[in-house]
């Protein structure tokens, strides 16, 4: 092995603790979200959200920030429970993808779906030094 080798694997070496730090930081920002979102905070929501964040639903329908948001504080989308399971996280510089299972119970436009459990796909941006969603999506386990 050259010593160029040995240099770049010591410095792979030498990040992986800044690596899980980083990652533990994006793990808690989609709890913190998923905790907004159950509880109707739209304040903290939106702060956690880019501003062209899109999410596309189990059912194919795509919503901006302001779309989701508005239906979550105007109870048209009213999260019973998110129960996430281990989130896997993917660093790429400023820009992380996610993926978990997690069961969710939720009222959508006034009906009761009854509990479900999804695989969700979210990818996340540093911005201004705080880790935002920027895609999210949903699909349901059958």
């Amino acid at each position: 092995m050259s010593d160029t080798n040995t240099e770049d694997r010591d410095e792979q070496t030498a990040d992986v603790p800044a690596m899980h730090a980083t990652a533990d930081r994006i793990r808690e920002a989609e709890r913190a979200r998923l905790r907004a979102l159950v509880a109707g905070d739209v304040a903290t929501a939106s702060d956690l959200h880019a501003s062209d964040f899109q999410l596309v639903t189990p059912i194919g329908v795509v919503l901006s920030r302001n779309d989701y948001l508005t239906a979550i504080e105007t109870g048209h989308i009213d999260y019973v429970a998110w129960e996430p399971g281990s989130i896997g996280v993917r660093l790429y510089g400023n820009a992380a993808v996610i993926r978990y299972k997690a069961t969710l119970e939720v009222i959508f436009e006034g009906r009761a779906v009854p509990r479900t459990t999804y695989w969700h796909t979210d990818s996340y941006e540093n911005i201004d030094d705080r880790w935002r969603a920027v895609w999210s999506q949903a699909t349901e386990i059958r």
